[in-house]
C-alpha cells in the first residue's frame, strides 16, 4: 500500500535570495547548455547549481560537479541562504498555465512516498529508462544525500478527496510563489496540521500511484536505498526510505498531455508517393499537400480524430505530407512484429509509428535518437531548416492509456507522453538524512 509522509524540506529562504522565481529551476534533464547559463546568471544562488551544476577544466574523482553541488547545498545551509522547515508538512502546490489557447490550474501536493521497487507494490512506471541517466543521478544523489528534485505520480481519485481536503486547509492563506520561464505560475503551501496530514495519508493508502515524469529519479532512489541496506545503515524510518514525489490525481481538470512529434535522421529519404509503396496495405493513405506549414492543418485533423492510429507524415525529398491510418491488415501486422506486447501497448500511436513504421515498413534498425518536438511550430521550424528525411506528428499517450499499460507491467516507448507543464525544482528539497 503506497505510504504518504509529511517531512521536514529544506526550503529558499526569501528573505536571503530575493524572489523564489530568481532561484527556480525546471528539471535537469530539459535545461539545454545555454539555458544552464542563462540559470547561472540569474541568480549566484539558483538551484541548477545543485541539479545541474556546469562540468568545469580540471574536473576529476575529487573535484567535480557532484562535489559542487553538494559544497553549494552545504554552504547555503551554513549561510541561511536555505532552511529547515520547523515542523514536518505536506505542500499544496498549484501550477497556472496557458495550453492550447486555454486557462488551466493543475493541483497537487508534494509529500515522502515509501519506495518499492516496480512489480513489488503499487507503484507503476509506463516508460523504459536509461542506465546513463539513472547513473548521473544516483552520482549526485549519493554525494548530496538529498532529492533535489520530485517524481511526478498519479493516482486515481475521481472525488479529487486528497486534494480537496489539502486545498481546504489552505483556503484564504496567501501563498510562495514562482513564476518561471515559460510563464507558468507555480503556488505553494506548506500544510503541517497532523489531521489533515493524516487524512491525506489515509486516502492515498488505497490508490496505486503511476509514475507521469521522473522515472530516472525513481529508480534512482531505490538504488541508493538498496546501496544503504548492503552498507547496513539502512533503518525502517531511514529517510532513504523515501522518495519525494509531487501527486496529481487522474481526475484533475488541469491535467495537460501535450504530444511528442518527431524529426527523424537515419531514415531513407523517400517521396510521398515513394513512402505510401512503403507503407502498402498496413495503412489508408492520403498525400494532403505540400510545405511545412500544413503541419498546422494535418494536426488539426488527427487531433479532431482522436486516433491513435492516424499520423501524419513529412517527406523531406518532396516536401508533401501523407495523412497515414491504420488498416486491419497494418493491426495484424502490428500484432505480428510486436508480438511480445500487448493490445493496449500495440494500439498505441507511438508504438505504431516506431515498431510498425519505422522499424518493420522502412526497415530502420538501430536510428538515431530522434528530435522531440510538442509543439507544430517547432515541427514547421525544424521542416524549414531541413536535415530530417522524415517528420511524424502523432497523438498523445492518454492517462487511461497510462493506467491500463501500466497496471499490466508494461512500458510504453520513450517519449510517449509529455505532461505539461513541468514541474518547478527548488520549492522544496527532501534531506535523505
Amino acid at each position: 500500500m503506497p505510504e504518504i509522509q509529511a517531512f521536514r524540506a529544506i526550503r529558499y529562504n526569501l528573505g536571503h535570495v530575493g524572489r523564489l522565481s530568481d532561484v527556480v529551476a525546471p528539471p535537469y534533464d530539459v535545461i539545454s547548455p545555454e539555458f544552464q547559463e542563462e540559470l547561472y546568471k540569474k541568480h549566484p544562488c539558483n538551484v541548477v547549481r545543485l541539479i545541474l551544476n556546469r562540468q568545469e577544466p580540471g574536473d576529476d574523482e575529487a573535484n567535480n560537479r557532484y562535489t559542487r553541488a553538494r559544497d553549494f547545498l552545504k554552504a547555503w545551509q551554513e549561510q541561511g541562504v536555505l532552511f529547515t522547515e520547523a515542523d514536518p508538512a505536506l505542500y499544496v502546490y498549484h501550477q497556472h498555465f496557458t495550453f492550447a489557447g486555454k486557462e488551466y490550474t493543475r493541483r497537487g501536493f508534494m509529500g515522502r512516498l515509501r519506495l518499492s521497487r516496480f512489480g513489488e507494490g503499487q507503484v507503476f512506471p509506463h516508460e523504459e529508462t536509461h542506465p546513463a541517466a539513472k547513473q548521473d543521478r544516483l552520482m549526485l544523489m549519493t554525494t548530496c544525500k538529498a532529492n533535489l528534485s520530485q517524481v511526478f505520480g498519479l493516482y486515481p481519485d475521481e472525488t479529487c478527496e486528497a486534494q480537496n481536503l489539502l486545498d481546504s486547509a489552505v483556503s484564504g492563506v496567501t501563498p510562495l510563489e514562482a513564476t518561471d520561464h515559460l510563464g507558468v505560475v507555480n503556488h505553494m503551501w506548506p500544510v503541517t496540521d497532523p489531521k489533515v496530514i493524516a487524512g491525506v495519508a489515509e486516502v492515498m493508502g488505497s490508490k496505486p500511484i503511476f509514475i507521469a515524469d521522473g522515472h530516472h529519479r525513481y529508480e534512482t532512489a531505490c538504488n541508493y536505498r538498496d546501496h544503504l541496506a548492503q552498507m547496513g545503515v539502512l533503518t525502517p524510518d531511514h529517510p532513504a526510505n523515501f522518495v519525494l514525489m509531487v501527486c496529481v490525481s487522474m481526475e484533475d481538470p488541469g491535467l495537460a498531455v501535450m504530444p511528442t512529434h518527431r524529426l527523424f535522421t537515419g531514415v531513407p529519404e523517400l517521396t510521398a508517393e515513394e513512402l505510401t509503396a512503403r507503407l502498402g496495405d498496413c495503412f489508408e493513405t492520403k498525400i494532403v499537400g505540400q510545405g511545412p506549414e500544413l503541419a498546422t492543418s494535418v494536426w488539426e485533423e488527427i487531433e479532431a480524430e482522436n486516433n491513435q492510429g492516424t499520423i501524419g507524415l513529412s517527406t523531406a525529398k518532396d516536401g508533401r505530407w501523407v495523412l497515414a491510418r491504420l488498416t486491419a491488415a497494418g493491426k495484424a501486422k502490428m500484432a505480428e512484429v510486436a508480438s511480445e506486447h500487448n493490445e493496449d501497448w500495440q494500439a498505441l500511436g507511438v508504438s505504431i509509428l516506431h515498431r510498425l513504421i519505422v522499424e518493420t515498413l522502412l526497415g530502420v534498425k538501430d536510428m538515431p535518437k530522434p528530435n522531440y518536438v510538442h509543439l507544430v511550430d517547432e515541427v514547421i521550424e525544424g521542416l524549414r531548416v531541413g536535415g530530417y528525411p522524415l517528420a511524424a506528428v502523432v497523438m498523445p499517450a492518454t492517462v487511461d492509456n497510462i493506467r491500463q499499460i501500466s497496471m499490466t507491467g508494461e512500458r510504453m516507448p520513450a517519449k510517449s507522453t509529455y505532461f505539461y507543464p513541468k514541474l518547478l525544482t527548488g520549492l522544496v528539497i527532501n534531506p535523505l538524512e
